[in-house]
């Protein structure tokens, strides 16, 4: 049987503080029939390790643990996956700055010469005491995607899961997204688009061009993590805020695309995340948000083109008989016949409302759990999770039959080439097209092995700009322009 199932591990409760939590987890995994593990690693610009690019954690752990380490070599010991849960856009949480000078904060945070960090539409730089990255920032790309990358070359992980990529909440309306008014985000955009205004919150161009930029990040993640380990699976927690998208009008009317910028629903088409791990957060007994559950599932499954998608629920928000409700609904085939290849419970921390609510330990609400799941489920049916499952293979990345190519523009000072559409052929018939980020990068996915022509448009450039490039199964083709100028 193929079939994943997870906690979801934070960072800011027990877990991973130490060896001795960590062998609880693991126990804790196994005794529910679990197969997997996502453990928060990286929440604001820290790490729970020693060996990546965001600096190590504040957080109150001996000097000579690496967390992520010790999960990594414990899990496999169990047969359990690990994937490195990473906060993507959250920059810092604090009233006072983190401790490590080179935390991006302390680098690129209010009052520095090149701040990173989202500037909502008022003015206002934070909300509460948390600032969140701009991802229009091409010195925050290259910094995030540095950081998926060292996690990756450093640690026998199994995959990197994405949290907050997308742009913030704490929106001025609801519909459209406040945020991405940092400087060098802005004046990317108007040079990008010709256009010399502010554009307001929800100025369709300026909406799509930030939507872009979450893209841009997630697709280059893909890629170059996948060129340090083919089979790296790259997954990311996304929204599912309010119903369904079918009740909210279609896709591109729901919150997830329109107020968080966050169209998940394209990076699954495109091929740029192997496994969706939707955050469908609702209360069971709640007949609106039971009903917001089943819909966000059935769009969750229905939409997973050749990629793997599970469901996230909230296990903290239910009682263990509502969250075997969940997991059945995650699991049931959809009307037109599919059904996602798992589940996911958030969290490890907090099991059920009554943990949540201060009535029991953690520690009895997760045997609770796992007796229900695995031994005496309380509607009276057969356990979910009776029998022990195996992950189900990623054939994309175990059998490949596709490759990817990646490259980047630049002129000969080194600067990079901006917004700049990159087209690739084969056999003088277009197969796909792109267009270079803030840091002059492009990337395409899943093309047949082959040989390809990679152009740039004439009007737009000087020098070299086609080239030739060969695409293995499995493998990213890389790339370099440099061109004399640009028109």
């Amino acid at each position: 049987m193929e079939e994943l199932r997870a906690f979801w591990v934070d960072g800011f409760n027990e877990g991973i503080y130490n060896e001795d939590e960590v062998a609880d987890l693991v126990a804790a995994a196994a005794e529910s029939n679990h197969n997997a593990i996502i453990a928060q690693v990286v929440r604001r610009g820290d790490c729970f390790c020693n060996d990546a690019l965001p600096p190590r954690t504040d957080a109150p752990i001996a000097d000579d643990f690496d967390p992520l380490e010790s999960l990594v070599a414990t899990a496999h010991e169990a047969d359990l996956e690990v994937h490195a849960w990473m906060n993507v856009n959250t920059m810092w949480n604090q009233a006072e700055p983190p401790e490590a000078d080179d935390h991006p904060f302390n680098t690129h945070g209010p009052g520095t010469e090149d701040p990173w960090h989202s500037i909502r539409e008022d003015g206002e730089e934070h909300f509460a005491d948390n600032y969140f990255f701009d991802p229009g920032h091409p010195g925050v790309a290259d910094y995030l995607v540095d950081s998926a990358c060292s996690l990756v070359d450093n640690y026998d992980i199994d995959g990197v899961n994405l949290d907050y990529v997308r742009y913030p909440d704490h929106n001025l309306e609801i519909g459209s997204s406040s945020w991405g008014y940092n400087e060098t985000a802005l004046e990317r955009f108007q040079n990008e688009t010709g256009r010399d205004d502010v554009p307001d919150a929800d100025d369709e161009e300026w909406s799509q061009w930030r939507r872009d930029q979450v893209t841009n990040l997630v697709r280059r993640i893909y890629l170059e993590t996948a060129e340090l380990d083919p089979e790296i699976c790259l997954s990311a927690n996304t929204i599912t805020y309010g119903f369904g998208p079918e009740q909210q009008g279609g896709w591109e009317s729901s919150r997830t695309y329109a107020e968080v910028l966050q169209d998940w629903r394209a990076w699954m088409e495109e091929g740029i995340i192997d496994l969706n791990v939707p955050m469908n957060y609702k209360r069971d007994w709640d007949d609106d948000q039971a009903d917001m559950y089943r819909q966000w599932n059935e769009f969750i499954a229905d939409h997973q083109y050749d990629r793997h998608a599970v469901v996230g629920s909230a296990i903290y928000l239910n009682d263990v008989s509502d969250t075997v409700d969940q997991i059945r609904a995650a699991l049931a085939e959809t009307d037109a016949g599919n059904r996602t290849v798992g589940w996911v419970g958030y969290s490890y921390a907090t099991p059920d409302l009554k943990t949540f609510e201060g009535e029991r330990g953690a520690d009895e609400s997760r045997d609770a759990l796992a007796d229900a799941v695995t031994a005496d489920s309380p509607d009276g049916e057969a356990p979910v999770f009776a029998e022990s499952a195996s992950v189900p293979e990623r054939t994309w990345k175990t059998r490949p039959e596709t490759g990817h190519v990646g490259g980047t523009v630049s002129v000969r000072d080194g600067d990079p080439v901006t917004g700049l559409e990159v087209t690739v052929k084969q056999r003088n018939e277009t197969v796909a097209t792109t267009t270079t980020t803030g840091n002059g990068w492009f990337g395409v996915v899943d093309l047949s092995p082959g040989r390809y022509r990679v152009e740039l448009p004439a009007s737009e450039t000087r020098g070299r700009r086609v080239k030739h490039v060969t695409v293995d199964a499995g493998a990213v083709a890389d790339l370099e322009f440099t061109l004399q100028g640009t028109a």
